[in-house]
């Protein structure tokens, strides 16, 4: 048993463990008087930690785990720091995963967002995961509570197999040869075009029709929805969504689109358009990013690198500008280390990583540079060859622990 705040509680009743806040005694001090009260049973001591230097002071204060959060928005308590997101559980869990201190995620966690905060709450750069979620109202306020306990159960459980393998990623040691991957293409294409599965795209106004006519030429259906009122709904039908900002005139509805395919295990494509060209972009990726699980991303060389925070290559609007990057594959990888997903940069040459495997694809033409929305239309055809993947994916028990079936990086080459 672990009390809350009250370091007196726990040492009347003997208590497993207590947990403090930042405003409650610090841990040096219950240490004393929990060691000098019960020399013999040490009682493990906790920390609700909300950013970096928090967690660095619970590190030096000898914490035996923290609690980071807010993730999400609560109503348990009233907030006083801004939620974290994953991203900042992730930077967070740098810290203390390179002292070894356990860690749980906490603030909003519910069935919905459970399997998001698994995957996506990696350090990146220890690569630390957490230890497990700490979960109030999605359980108490249930008429049957051990209905969403079982539930996080499971998704807990399931999701351990991937801790250390990110999920979207390939199986390791089984990078595929060209000619499979040529193959596998051929594949879904011919699946896309017998099933058709809809493609739900919130792209930019300067290529609505051409990116719905493409679509149709590529054998997929395609839906231009950006109401909010409607993403639930679409979540459940579409076979993927593509979330292209070259002209952010609906964030609600990207918001709340990412999340209703998260729900629903549906691939999500992110296409940030021009995210380098003006702080609003950079501050509506980053969002969006720590909003929702990407499963691929794809720009080009400056919205890569923008992204990944390199002034190698730089953006002119939405156009990169110079030689390119002294090594280009390096930089996907990077990127898809710390997204967890996949990553495509496409130029010249295009480079497709999972942050471990990465593949370059010579299929880059100068004309394309002559027209508007080539790029748009790759991040389409990506999104339907992913849909196609859901598709052909054989169901099976690990996917309760996977937020999207099928084989991403595939879909990305073939896209």
């Amino acid at each position: 048993m672990f009390i809350n705040d009250r370091v007196d509680v726990a040492l009347a009743v003997g208590a497993t463990g207590v947990h403090l806040g930042q405003t409650d005694m610090p841990v040096s001090t219950a240490r004393k008087l929990l060691e000098l009260t019960h020399p013999d049973s040490p009682c493990l001591i906790g920390v609700s930690v909300g950013n970096v230097d928090e967690a660095k002071r619970a590190v030096l204060d000898g914490a035996d785990y923290v609690g980071i959060g807010a993730v999400w928005d609560t109503k348990t308590k009233d907030l006083v720091k801004p939620v974290l997101g994953v991203r900042g559980v992730g930077d967070i869990l740098d810290i203390v995963g390179d002292a070894g201190i356990p860690s749980v995620a906490i603030g909003g966690i519910k069935i919905h967002n459970a399997l998001h905060t698994l995957h996506g709450a990696v350090g990146p750069i220890t690569g630390t995961a957490l230890s497990g979620l700490a979960v109030i109202t999605e359980i108490v306020s249930a008429p049957d509570a051990s209905i969403p306990a079982k539930a996080l159960t499971k998704i807990i459980n399931s999701r351990s197999k991937h801790f250390h393998w990110p999920a979207l990623c390939l199986a390791p040691n089984t990078a595929p040869s060209a000619a499979l991957l040529a193959e596998n293409a051929g594949s879904l294409l011919t699946v896309l075009r017998e099933r058709s599965p809809l493609v739900h795209q919130i792209t930019n106004n300067v290529v609505i029709a051409q990116s719905a006519n493409a679509t149709l030429a590529l054998g997929a259906s395609p839906i231009m929805a950006t109401a909010p009122e409607e993403m639930d709904d679409l979540g459940k039908v579409a076979g993927g969504l593509l979330v292209n900002f070259g002209t952010i005139t609906n964030k609600a509805g990207m918001l709340v689109a990412g999340k209703a395919a998260n729900t629903n295990k549906k691939p999500v494509v992110f296409d940030p358009v021009g995210v380098g060209a003006t702080q609003f972009r950079r501050e509506t990726a980053s969002e969006l990013l720590n909003s929702w699980q990407v499963s691929i991303i794809k720009g080009n060389a400056g919205e890569i690198g923008a992204l990944l925070g390199s002034s190698e290559v730089v953006s002119r609007g939405v156009d990169s500008t110079g030689p390119g990057f002294s090594d280009p594959a390096n930089i996907v990888r990077s990127l898809a280390k710390r997204e967890r997903c996949i990553v495509v940069m496409t130029g010249k040459t295009d480079y497709v990583s999972d942050g471990y495997t990465t593949v370059a694809l010579s299929n880059g033409h100068p004309m394309l540079a002559d027209i508007t929305g080539s790029g748009c239309i790759v991040g389409m055809a990506i999104t339907a060859f992913a849909a196609a993947s859901r598709l052909v994916a054989a169901e099976t028990v690990e996917d309760e622990g996977k937020l999207v079936r099928g084989d991403m990086f595939q879909a990305a080459v073939a896209g």
